[in-house]
């Protein structure tokens, strides 16, 4: 009898013991699943946190509104927008047909020392327009360098054929007299598509007028004089023009071609008047 009692008194200590050492590890455990503190997030490369975690999408939002905001943020003053892409068209197919063929023809048949050279010529003779509205523009600093360019392009570059003033750091800068009215607060007025010269407005045409008035009363080097007895003179500086221009209509690949092209030249005009 007593060795019974001992036995089940043995069998309750064990147990007592086992509940003993389980209960504290399920505790533990417990503890460990729902006291876990929250997994932080792990910032991306640019250093951010779940950027899009914030991000709100409105289902509402119209596509066609979007693009009607989109065009109307490229918009400029165009009254005669429908004659003006006529003659955008007009100046694609005589590129297309005539100018970029001759370009080519001139290209394979000329060496590239005499392109050069012709190019130079004709800079060198437009450096008469820039000296006289940098000087209208009271841009001192500049008109003395054009000064230094016509003087050293002229005497050392055989008349403008070759280019020493750049090599000598004095970079070529364009002026026009269409800057020159911008620089004095005239406005641009609508925009113009001229045939055969591309992009314009009204006060840039009406600079364009009066630079060739000028060049030709200046008539430096006997250029203008020789211009009217030899066309051929003029057809070669249209074409060294379009030699070195590097737009290519349709180059853009894009239906709104003649929006884009028209936003371009009237923001680029605005930043050459305010430089």
């Amino acid at each position: 009898m007593a060795n019974r009692l001992l036995i089940i008194t043995a069998l309750l200590l064990a147990g007592t013991v086992q509940a003993a050492e389980v209960a504290p590890r399920t505790s533990v455990v417990e503890a460990d699943v729902f006291d876990a503190p929250e997994p932080q997030p792990v910032a991306g490369p640019d250093g951010f946190l779940n950027p899009l975690r914030e991000l709100k999408f409105n289902p509402g939002l119209d596509q066609r509104e979007f693009e009607r905001s989109t065009l109307t943020a490229l918009n400029v003053y165009d009254p005669w927008e429908s004659i003006n892409r006529r003659i955008y068209h007009f100046n694609y197919r005589l590129d297309q047909w005539v100018l970029l063929p001759a370009v080519d023809g001139y290209r394979y048949v000329t060496p590239r020392f005499i392109r050069s050279g012709v190019t130079h010529f004709f800079e060198n003779l437009g450096d008469v327009s820039n000296l006289f509205n940098s000087v209208l523009q009271l841009k001192g600093e500049r008109a003395g360098q054009i000064t230094a360019r016509l003087l050293f392009n002229t005497i050392i570059g055989v008349g403008g054929l070759w280019d020493p003033a750049s090599k000598m750091g004095l970079a070529r800068q364009s002026e026009d007299f269409g800057q020159t009215l911008g620089f004095y607060g005239v406005p641009e007025g609508p925009y113009i598509m001229l045939p055969l010269f591309g992009p314009s407005n009204l006060r840039d045409t009406t600079g364009r007028v009066v630079d060739y008035v000028g060049e030709q009363s200046v008539n430096y080097l006997n250029v203008a004089d020789a211009s009217s007895r030899h066309p051929e003179i003029f057809a070669l500086r249209a074409l060294d023009k379009r030699y070195t221009t590097n737009f290519r209509y349709g180059q853009l690949n894009s239906p709104f071609e003649y929006e884009k092209v028209r936003y371009v030249y009237t923001q680029s005009r605005k930043l050459q008047i305010a430089e």
